[in-house]
C-alpha cells in the first residue's frame, strides 16, 4: 500500500471511535421538529452505512464517535470553515437540537472497523510511529472515542488518504501541535513513514 507525497499533510484528524454503550432511550427522544435523534440518523445512511458503519472506501464510519466530535465536525461544515462538496449543505438543514440528537445517536452506537489488507511488517514499524507521534492525541492505537480527536484504527485507508488531501489543500485546520508533530515525522521518516502508519491503522480491526 503506497502513500504518496500528500502524507506529509498527514493523519491524525480524520475520524473517530470506540464506544462500548448500546443505543437507548435517548434515540427514540423526539427533537422540536418531531423527528427522533434514530430519524435524523437514518438521514445519514446512505453515504455512512446503517447506524454510522461505513462500507463506502472513501467515506467515514462515524459509529462510535465522540458526541463533542461529532457535533464540532457538523459545525464546522455548516460554517463552512472545513470545505466540502456536500456535508456542507446537509449540515446548514439541521438546527443546533438536531445535531446535538444526530451526534448523540451515533456516540451510543459501536464503532464499528473494517477488515482491509495490510502489511505486518509495516504495520509494527507504523505502531512505533504512532505512539512516538500520535498517541498524545489520538490514544489506545487511535480508537478511543473519549479524546474527542477522531479515530484513525480501523478507518478504511482511502478515507485516510482522502482527509490528508484535504490537510495538504488546507480545506480542514491543522491543529498546531499536529502540524508540528506531522513536520517531524515527515522530515524523519518520509514517505515510508506514512505508509508504515497507514499499514498500522488498517491492522486496527
Amino acid at each position: 500500500m503506497k502513500v504518496t507525497k500528500l502524507a506529509a499533510a498527514v493523519i491524525c484528524g480524520c475520524a473517530i471511535s470506540v464506544s462500548v454503550s448500546a443505543a437507548g432511550a435517548n434515540s427514540t427522544a423526539p427533537t422540536m421538529t418531531g423527528a427522533s435523534a434514530s430519524m435524523l440518523a437514518n438521514t445519514c445512511a446512505g453515504c455512512h452505512g446503517t447506524d454510522g458503519a461505513s462500507v463506502g472506501p472513501s467515506i467515514p464510519s462515524i459509529a462510535g464517535m465522540s458526541e463533542a466530535y461529532i457535533k464540532e465536525t457538523m459545525e464546522e461544515y455548516a460554517s463552512g470553515d472545513t470545505n466540502s462538496t456536500i456535508m456542507g449543505r446537509i449540515a446548514k438543514g439541521y438546527s443546533a437540537e438536531d445535531l446535538d440528537a444526530i451526534a448523540k445517536h451515533f456516540a451510543m452506537q459501536p464503532a464499528h472497523k473494517q477488515a482491509q489488507d495490510y502489511d505486518k511488517a509495516l504495520a509494527k514499524k507504523g505502531a512505533k510511529l504512532h505512539d512516538k507521534y500520535c498517541e498524545k492525541c489520538h490514544s489506545e492505537g487511535g480508537t478511543l472515542a473519549d479524546d474527542d480527536a477522531g479515530q484513525l484504527g480501523g478507518q478504511l485507508v482511502p478515507y485516510l488518504h482522502s482527509a490528508l488531501e484535504d490537510f495538504h489543500s488546507k480545506d480542514r485546520k491543522v491543529p498546531k501541535k499536529m502540524k508540528k508533530k506531522l513536520k517531524k515525522l515527515h522530515k524523519k521518516e518520509g514517505a515510508a513513514g506514512m505508509d508504515a502508519l497507514m499499514n498500522y491503522y488498517a491492522s486496527q480491526h
